[in-house]
């Protein structure tokens, strides 16, 4: 009796199994028919360049957040030199970061390896591009690119990157004006007020609170999120050995530079009263010098998020990929295209959970709710990297970076979040809540091993429903 149970209770797996096999055949037979696809099976296929790889890291990381968040920093730090110092600050700290990343990920060369439902719950995944992109032109309107986006990511692989390419190109476009507007202002200073920037003024009102300090470093850091992205997709990548640290060495440095030069021309201009009153700094700043041409400057801000939007779908659709294929979330999840080969699901799944935080309008709310854990887990990923060192020093690592910036780096991680937990405690309750909701379906879904035959059932059957409706079978292995 207890036999036949457990073979009823088997049944919708073993029958799973058959459905996939045959999906599997079908999709083979359909392969060997086409002859672009004789030699590649159903996986994800090395398409990404070392182009393509800057172009991600740069156009992720550069969203709204330098045209916005530099209200932010400024209103923590307290005075325009100390807000160049964290710009700064920020940028050598996520030059470490993403240096260790680089490590971590040429050890271990699969995409996506991290925390999925942190990743899920995170700013660093969703809301940046979600609240961000409404900025410019309203919390509704930013929807239909998404989805857009979203299409053009199902669709190729190579599209996806080409788009990026060409937003990572606009947004700088877009920055180098700025830069440009604020050399000539300085350049005018006899005529004009650039007395943020005079040394004898420059650090007046500057805030030396600790725990102001570090707000300050969470808003520019929020700018520079992004950085550790291009590790989702190493097994996209052609040549991640090389292209992996390549990337990141040329593309983090002429980010900070941007950042700290776009922020310079930013306070030619305005003055702290003016950034602390603007809803985006880059649409005052070009009302100023642009007049009736002013428009240029919000164009180029949605641009700038579009291409933040299109680099996170691509990223993080790629973690919630691996964590499918981990046994960490539903199966559906880590499914390609046969034809298409993209992860069609995760992308489905990255853009509506992208949707639902578009909703959300007090960014900075958002950033002090999530970043304490986000830079908990990053801190965890590092000690990870420093272990392996330790534990298995035999494996292969083609970028080795000096023991002591792992370290240093951790250290300046727990620092930012216990002064985190001192300075904003309830925000950071409330984001502690958030993360922990994944507990219940952790264990609903990884945890809870012996389900009854109908929950199995249930899975099974929604399983192939989403199958059949996005048309996706299971990664060859």
């Amino acid at each position: 009796m207890a036999g036949a149970k457990r073979r009823s209770v088997a049944a919708p797996a073993a029958a799973a199994e058959e459905e996939e096999q045959q999906a599997r055949e079908k999709m083979l037979a359909a392969k060997r028919a086409d002859p672009a696809g004789e030699s590649e099976g159903v996986t994800l296929q090395r398409n990404i360049t070392l182009l393509n790889g800057v172009a991600i890291i740069v156009g992720t990381i550069i969203g709204s957040g330098i045209f916005v968040t530099p209200t932010g920093v400024l209103k923590e730090a307290g005075s325009p030199g100390l807000a160049l110092v964290v710009w700064a600050v920020c940028g050598v700290f996520s030059i470490v970061g993403a240096l260790c990343y680089a490590e971590l990920g040429t050890t271990i060369t699969k995409s996506g390896e991290g925390p999925a439902w942190t990743q899920l719950a995170s700013p660093g995944s969703q809301p940046r591009p979600g609240v961000l992109t409404s900025l410019p032109v309203g919390t509704h309107a930013a929807s239909p690119p998404t989805v857009l986006l979203t299409a053009v990511n199902c669709y190729s692989v190579k599209a996806a990157t080409r788009v990026q390419d060409a937003f990572a190109a606009a947004k700088l476009l877009a920055l180098a004006l700025i830069i440009l507007l604020g050399f000539i202002q300085i350049a005018k200073s006899e005529c004009g007020d650039v007395s943020n920037l005079d040394p004898k003024h420059s650090f007046e009102g500057t805030n030396l609170d600790v725990g102001n300090i570090v707000l300050a470093l969470y808003s520019g850091l929020f700018a520079y999120g992004g950085w550790n992205y291009l590790n989702f997709v190493t097994e996209e990548m052609i040549n991640p050995y090389r292209n992996l640290p390549l990337a990141i060495i040329i593309s983090l440095p002429i980010v900070t530079l941007v950042y700290v030069l776009t922020n310079l021309a930013y306070f030619t201009t305005l003055s702290t009263e003016q950034m602390l009153s603007s809803e985006a700094v880059a649409v005052d700043f070009g009302n100023y010098h642009l007049g009736v041409m002013s428009w240029i400057i919000p164009v180029f801000v949605g641009l700038s998020c579009f291409g933040s939007v299109n680099g996170s779908l691509f990223t993080s659709s790629r973690l919630f990929f691996v964590g499918s294929r981990e046994g960490h979330l539903p199966s559906v999840l880590s499914m390609i295209h046969p034809n298409l080969l993209t992860p069609v699901p995760s992308l489905v799944f990255t853009c509506i959970m992208t949707l639902l935080y578009a909703f959300s309008r007090d960014i900075f709310s958002v950033i002090n709710f999530f970043s304490f854990f986000n830079w908990l887990c990053v801190a965890l990923a590092i000690l990870g990297m420093i272990w392996l060192r330790f534990k298995k020093p035999e494996l292969e690592r083609p970028i080795k970076v000096n023991l002591a910036l792992p370290v240093i780096f951790t250290l300046a991680c727990l620092f930012l979040i216990a002064v985190s937990f001192w300075k904003t405690p309830v925000e950071c309750a409330i984001g502690f809540t958030i993360i922990l909701s994944g507990l219940p379906i952790y264990f609903f879904g990884v945890w809870w091993k012996n389900k009854p035959k109908w929950l199995l059932q249930a899975i099974f059957s929604s399983t192939v429903l989403c199958q059949k409706l996005l048309q996706v079978v299971p990664q060859e292995t």
